[in-house]
């Protein structure tokens, strides 16, 4: 008897659960639209790619440009090889990685440091403004020899993936704060929030956006400061790769080390993209 019970409420909780709509032919149609539109940019993409590295692979053989000036795809697959296999290359990734990711995480807090107290004392935001507005304007690789000079050279390059990134890290995030709701700020002020309350309980959470945009901007940037930095006197890395390749006249080197390059912006933008993901999930976006 207990065993029909629980059945036939089971049967009954079925019966009441509402059933899924159907989806229209119309909307089926316009999922499948969708899903051709996603394969029809992901097939132009690999074809562009695939075009591009034909074409840099017959050029210099056909003689329309010189080899010495662009190498060619087969020659810088045999460099990579031979340098994976003696494992200089990963050498010089982990070196350039090591010192992205350093400046990287370093130059957003700093940043965000920088940023809070901006929004907390808006006296200091104003006698400030003009001096970040003008030393972020400013061409950073100006920065090199000086930063060589005083930190050495080692230091010098987390301090260029640091100075490129933090006057914008300071402008984006500041805008950020600066356009959360004043209605919110106001309703709990009314409450008898604090300062510090409402930075922590309206303004950093409402900015999470703004953040994740700023981290978008500053992986590239960083490691567009490690590989100028590494121009100056880096012993590893690889912008001493090209930098030594370029001296020699070694192509194969240079376009190497750019690939490599590539490879690490886009690690790191994926992993921003998967930070982002998981964010979106938990505030349930």
């Amino acid at each position: 008897m207990a065993s029909e019970t629980v059945v036939s409420n089971v049967a009954h909780s079925d019966a009441k659960a509402p059933a899924t709509p159907a989806r229209s032919p119309a909307y089926e149609a316009y999922l499948r639209s969708l899903k051709r539109r996603t394969y029809a940019i992901q097939a132009w993409q690999v074809g562009l790619l695939v075009v591009f590295m034909i074409l840099w692979e017959v050029a210099p053989r056909a003689g329309w440009i010189n080899p010495m000036l662009t190498s060619y795809p087969s020659a810088v697959a045999r460099t990579t090889m031979t340098m994976l296999k003696d494992g200089t290359l990963l050498v010089h990734t982990w070196v350039t990685f090591s010192e992205t990711v350093v400046g990287f995480v370093g130059g957003m807090l700093l940043g965000i440091a920088c940023a809070v107290a901006l929004w907390w004392s808006p006296f200091v935001h104003r006698v400030l403004d003009p001096f970040i507005v003008v030393v972020n304007a400013m061409p950073k690789i100006a920065l090199v020899p000086i930063f060589y000079i005083w930190l050495g050279d080692v230091a010098s390059i987390y301090a260029m993936a640091i100075a490129v990134s933090l006057f914008v890290t300071i402008i984006m995030l500041y805008t950020g704060f600066s356009a959360v709701d004043p209605d919110k700020i106001k309703l709990v002020q009314l409450f008898g929030a604090s300062r510090l309350q409402v930075l922590r309980k309206i303004v950093l959470p409402a900015s999470v956006p703004t953040m994740i945009s700023t981290l978008k901007v500053n992986v590239g940037l960083a490691l567009v400061g490690v590989v100028v930095g590494e121009f100056q006197a880096a012993k590893a890395g690889l912008g001493y790769l090209i930098t030594y390749g370029s001296q020699i006249f070694q192509m194969n080197l240079v376009m190497t080390a750019i690939v490599v390059l590539a490879a690490i912006s886009s690690v790191l933008f994926i992993g921003i993209q998967g930070l982002e993901a998981y964010v979106l999930r938990r505030s349930g976006k």
